[in-house]
């Protein structure tokens, strides 16, 4: 069974009402890999790294977002690996400890650095993200993972040479569309 879980990218867009204006792209009836390859072969990079986001399950949306993160920067600054070894973890060990301690790094760190929004993306995967507040429960949008990851590659890519954007970012692109195409066992 594929990783993907519509029959359409309209299917995507009607289930995540933020897609549409996240992705920034008309919805249609094509197949999702079908329309991500579209987007990226138009040039459409941003918005096909956006649409990747929402179409891979949230476990796949961080790795992948912390995979892409690592390739944009060539070498993340020391202040900021410890939220992408946050992402890294919990997609490595998808435990509620570790989500809770990813959330709770990305919460008090920078939000201009790409690896907090990694770190997000990995706390908002589910569970409560009401941290501290005795008896609450708050569970995350569903769409909130793949805007985390969304915002981490933007970050990512704003830090790169205008001249050096589009190639880096197609990489990441072509790999989340791997990912995507992926057999489940």
């Amino acid at each position: 069974m594929a990783l993907i879980r519509f029959a359409t990218a309209r299917d995507l867009f009607e289930a995540f009402p933020t897609a549409q204006r996240d992705v920034d792209a008309e919805p249609s009836d094509a197949r999702p890999l079908d329309y991500l390859r579209a987007l990226a072969d138009s040039g459409e990079l941003t918005k096909a790294a956006a649409f990747c986001a929402y179409l891979l399950p949230r476990r796949e949306a961080v790795g992948w977002g912390c995979w892409s993160v690592r390739r944009l920067a060539e070498k993340l600054p020391a202040e900021e690996e410890p939220g992408v070894r946050a992402a890294e973890d919990w997609v490595e060990v998808p435990e509620e400890e570790r989500r809770v301690a990813a959330l709770e790094l990305g919460s008090r760190s920078n939000y201009q650095w790409p690896s907090t929004w990694l770190a997000l993306a990995a706390g908002w995967s589910g569970g409560n993200i009401a941290l501290g507040i005795e008896g609450a429960f708050a569970p995350p949008p569903p769409q909130q993972t793949a805007r985390a990851v969304r915002a981490a590659l933007a970050a990512a890519v704003a830090r790169l040479a205008p001249a050096e954007r589009l190639d880096r970012l197609r990489i990441c692109v072509e790999a989340g569309m791997r990912i995507a195409a992926e057999e489940r066992p």
